[in-house]
């Protein structure tokens, strides 16, 4: 932001507007920089402008021209004159309609590319607010050891050498992929060593790097049919042809239809996004041996496994392949917080340096002192004890949603899904529109996803995912009520009314 106080800022600002060799008067370049500044929102209502004197000795111009600049804003309304205070920005602009026209493109929509505009066309609008019950995939931020993480994240931060900030090739800081491999093994079953996991900004980074460096554009992915609509993304942004596969209570289910041949399958054994099912052992020793005879990549997202809440947990598919033809993915964005932008994958041993090699020239590493601190976040035992407390609190809160709607609203709302996870998946009465009903429910401040926004058709029927995990229990209960009221009032209990 640009404004009176902040001097140097604004004169690069305006001295990069200036032609001295063109035919253009000064006095009516100044007055047009520092009218895109205020139309921009650069320089807020009430900044005071910087006295003609002092901005024309800075800018090397007359004084004149600045007085000129400053007169022709007054006149247009988007500055005063105080007397005795000097010149500042209108509190109150004129209206658009009366801005004179401009002689530059700046500020203009400039029309996006195809491929972008069918990206946004994939990922739709957001009608749910991060804040709101029961926007899904929200850990429970209020609950994160906060002291604890500041305390290793400053250590690590105090400790740094100059060269810990330089450009890095090594997939990741080595105790974290120490730390990492170490508990994979114990926890999830993975097989893997240090040098197999490889360390990313996210997850949607993982996406973009196994599209580019594993299929070539115009390769098939298979991907569930509802699924994750940031994988849909990232493999149509790489340029490959996205085929969805029906799930069913097992999984995947491509057994049995005429399929284009896979370079990747995509899939969320562990907690299948949005339905909710568990893959079952005979479906993944199925996938792994079809992954094998095709000659595909199995790419085994796992990004809520940790929070197993009934049955007895299966491990990894990953620890399960002999082929070498799975790669896994994890997140810290569900089990930590979204903001620290730290993803991993395992990959079989002869990928691991080529997507190294490739992940630093494509995208560079990021910051490895956060990396370092969570390796001791890890060794320490604190993501650990995290991960209990947080498996507790958010079976709790699942209980207590499925508790409330079932008193409010009887059989009448089926929950999918809920052995595992943060949400949970509402089936509406057949007939529904669930685009409309979501709409209806941000209107109240209700955060309810359609499951037709994860299906790339139609869906399998009208629902609402619901994420239960970052609303505090007593919020949890009024906003499991309020949902409940706000589904009766449109129908739910009688004849659907939303057609």
């Amino acid at each position: 932001m640009l404004n009176g106080t902040n001097l140097p800022a604004l004169l690069d600002y305006l001295a990069a507007r200036l032609d001295r060799q063109g035919a253009e008067p000064l006095h009516r370049q100044l007055y047009r920089a520092l009218r895109q500044a205020i139309q921009q929102g650069l320089l807020p209502g009430d900044t005071a402008l910087p006295a003609s004197r002092v901005l024309a000795q800075a800018l090397a111009v007359a004084r004149n021209t600045v007085l000129h600049a400053y007169e022709q804003l007054c006149a247009e309304g988007f500055c005063q004159a105080r007397a005795g205070a000097g010149t500042f920005v209108a509190a109150q602009l004129p209206e658009p309609a009366a801005w004179p026209a401009r002689q530059t493109a700046i500020g203009e929509a400039l029309p996006l590319s195809r491929r972008a505009a069918a990206w946004l066309d994939v990922m739709g609008e957001r009608v749910e607010s991060a804040a709101a019950a029961f926007a899904p995939g929200r850990p429970d931020l209020a609950a994160f050891p906060w002291p604890v993480w500041w305390r290793l994240l400053q250590a690590q931060q105090r400790g740094a050498q100059a060269d810990d900030f330089d450009y890095r090739e090594q997939g990741g800081h080595p105790a974290l992929k120490q730390a990492l491999a170490g508990y994979l093994q114990l926890s999830r079953g993975v097989v893997c060593g240090p040098a197999q996991v490889l360390v990313c900004s996210g997850m949607q980074q993982a996406l973009d790097l196994l599209g580019r460096a594993l299929a070539d554009t115009g390769d098939t992915v298979w991907m569930e049919e509802p699924g994750y609509r940031g994988a849909r993304m990232a493999w149509l942004a790489t340029g490959l042809s996205v085929c969805p596969v029906p799930v069913d209570e097992e999984g995947l289910d491509w057994q049995g239809r005429a399929l284009p041949a896979p370079r990747l399958v995509y899939v969320t054994p562990s907690h299948q996004y949005p339905l909710g099912s568990v893959m079952s052992l005979a479906r993944r020793q199925a996938l792994l041996a079809e992954a094998a005879r095709q000659g595909a990549w199995v790419v085994e997202d796992d990004y809520d496994g940790e929070f197993r809440h009934a049955g007895r947990p299966l491990a990894a598919m990953q620890g399960l392949d002999s082929s070498g033809r799975v790669i896994y993915l994890g997140t810290f964005s569900k089990v930590m917080f979204p903001a620290l932008r730290l993803a991993y994958l395992v990959v079989p041993a002869a990928l691991a340096a080529p997507l190294r090699q490739l992940q630093a020239r494509l995208y560079r590493e990021g910051d490895y002192t956060a990396q370092a601190a969570l390796a001791r976040f890890i060794e320490e035992g604190h993501f650990g004890s995290h991960l209990r407390r947080m498996r507790g609190v958010y079976a709790r809160r699942q209980a207590k949603l499925r508790k409330v709607l079932e008193d409010e609203l009887g059989d009448a709302l089926p929950l999918l899904g809920g052995e595992a996870g943060m949400h949970v998946t509402a089936r509406l009465p057949t007939g529904w529109d669930d685009a409309k009903v979501s709409t209806i429910l941000a209107q109240q401040g209700i955060a309810a996803p359609p499951l037709s926004a994860y299906c790339a058709g139609e869906p399998p029927f009208p629902g609402l995912v619901l994420g239960y995990a970052g609303v505090d229990d007593a919020s949890l209960t009024l906003a499991a009520v309020r949902l409940a009221q706000a589904l009766h009032g449109m129908g739910i209990r009688s004849s659907p009314t939303l057609r």
